[in-house]
């Protein structure tokens, strides 16, 4: 395995885990009523039991977007075609 496989192997899984956080965070958003946010957190309104479903859709579609993004950066060189020049010539 080269070193350039291996460091885009190494980012896809970082960038899946980024994903992953993502997809947990717009979970915690459905189920957390917005005044149990930590207070870091944007959304978080003290005292509220409002739940904060549009910041949950929000975490959610950047989660999967970047899960996307990971499956393909995941993906190995695709072997390049061979060329209509390289092809042999029939004759007859």
């Amino acid at each position: 395995m080269n070193t350039q496989t291996h460091s885009s192997r190494a980012s896809a899984v970082i960038v899946a885990v980024v994903g992953v956080i993502f997809v947990i965070l717009a979970i915690y958003y459905w189920v957390t009523p917005a005044g149990s946010l930590p207070s870091f957190m944007p959304g978080f309104e003290s005292g509220s039991s409002h739940v904060h479903l549009k910041h949950g859709a929000a975490a959610l579609i950047a989660g999967l977007g970047v899960l996307a993004y990971a499956w393909f950066r995941s993906g190995g060189q695709r072997p390049k075609k061979a060329s209509d020049d390289s092809a042999p010539t029939i004759t007859q």
